[in-house]
């Protein structure tokens, strides 16, 4: 005998409201409320979204509680460790991981895509030397669809999708590091045909005209992995951003700029530059750790630990000790000694151990070595959420071809709670 299916039921107002019950591969549970408006004339009230589904997704995995991250079901720990970007990339976008002949053609794309149109170049001149690479980067992502018109159709072909996703994996890289020698005021190198991803960018960052930038393996490594963690996160800010935007049919192009200047914000993008900041003061103040801890103990809860804790992760974020372990590869590698991993090593030990972050579940994430990575590599900290949109761009595209591929889209449309004043009569400006 077929089993019911679940439901839950609301009482309101004298009367019962049935809702379905969705539940996700990996047993996750959603009360449909679709209908709950029409039905009831109630909205719901779930400031920040953190208790709404807004879509079913099969990109990402992420169970906060147990400190699990999967991308397309497979364990982040086994990707950042096997896997390359271009590879974790097209496992994102299309699903499952390529075949050597696939992944040829899709890393070959890269290089035949890699130059900016040359009208584009003249962009950069026309901004301030000043300018935040983050404007850069959102303003140049977005006026690619000037440039690839026939890409920027409301309903593009499979085909279109494509070329639009390697376009934007492979430019993103040359923007940011133009835009970066922009900062600098030094002439722009081109990227190079023999050259891979990762290296390619480095390449273009770091190199001059008359000297070409020494690739280390240790540096492409410690890169590769920090790319590949910023890879996807599940229906975050900036992926909710890219997906609503683009959920009104907006192109690519324009639905990643948003995600871009979502990302730039410093409670999302920007929190490992404040990572370091923090590392930074507290060298200069002399390593005083103890007095930060009960700084950030304090109960006017004026001082925050930066790089601790996670809206998602009520355990360890899976992230951090993989990055923590390519933070020590790297300085080792590199011979460099820098106090700012002896503080955050002694920092992180110091909190694990204390009974007030155990309680709350305050354990190191992410952005917490991260920021040490590029400190090290030789990116200044303007460039840290830069090098988070290159990682993130993968589930950027992802998300908002999944978004676009579904039967179920819609553009969304949050509802609100008005607070506002009630229905008055105007003025004339004589009787005010």
């Amino acid at each position: 005998m077929p089993q019911e299916p679940e439901k839950a039921e609301l009482h309101l107002n004298g009367k019962t409201f049935e809702f379905p019950i969705v539940t996700g591969t990996e047993n996750e549970k959603a009360i449909d409320i679709a209908k709950l408006r029409s039905a009831t004339s109630y909205i719901t009230l779930d400031p920040g979204f953190g208790n709404t589904g807004a879509c079913e997704s099969a990109i990402t995995f992420l169970d906060g509680e147990k400190g699990i991250l999967r991308y397309r079901g497979i364990p982040i720990e086994q990707i950042a460790e096997q896997a390359t970007f271009v590879e974790t990339s097209y496992l994102l976008i299309y699903g499952e991981l390529p075949n050597r002949l696939q992944l040829e053609k899709f890393s070959n794309s890269f290089t035949q895509h890699a130059n900016l149109h040359k009208d584009m170049l003249n962009f950069f001149s026309g901004y301030p030397a000043t300018g935040h690479p983050m404007a850069i980067l959102s303003s140049m992502v977005c006026s690619l669809s000037a440039y690839y018109p026939e890409l920027v159709n409301p309903e593009p072909s499979e085909e279109d999708v494509d070329l639009t996703a390697v376009q934007l994996l492979s430019k993103v890289r040359t923007i940011a590091a133009h835009a970066y020698k922009r900062s600098r005021n030094e002439p722009f190198i081109p990227p190079r045909a023999n050259l891979k991803y990762i290296p390619n960018f480095l390449h273009m960052m770091f190199s001059s005209p008359k000297k070409d930038y020494e690739i280390k393996p240790e540096v492409v490594s410690a890169l590769m992995t920090l790319l590949i963690l910023h890879a996807d996160h599940e229906q975050n800010c900036s992926t909710s951003t890219v997906r609503i935007v683009g959920s009104s049919w907006a192109n690519l192009f324009a639905s990643v700029s948003a995600g871009i200047c979502a990302l730039w914000g410093p409670l999302h993008g920007g929190a490992n530059q404040e990572v370091v900041e923090m590392l930074e003061e507290i060298e200069k103040d002399g390593g005083n750790i103890k007095k930060y801890i009960e700084k950030a103990k304090s109960p006017d809860k004026s001082y925050r630990l930066m790089g601790f804790g996670h809206r998602v992760y009520k355990n360890f974020d899976p992230r951090a000790k993989i990055i923590k372990k390519r933070a020590d590869d790297l300085l080792n590698g590199m011979g460099i000694h820098d106090p700012l991993l002896d503080i955050a090593k002694k920092l992180e030990e110091a909190v694990l151990k204390d009974d007030y972050f155990k309680e709350r579940k305050l354990y190191p994430n992410v952005d917490f070595y991260s920021g040490i990575i590029y400190k090290a590599i030789g990116i200044p900290t303007n460039m840290f959420p830069v090098m988070f949109a290159i990682g993130r761009m993968p589930g950027w595209i992802a998300h908002w071809k999944e978004m676009k591929e579904s039967p179920d889209s819609k553009i969304g449309r949050p509802r609100q709670i008005y607070t506002g004043r009630t229905l008055r009569d105007y003025i004339p400006i004589d009787q005010r």
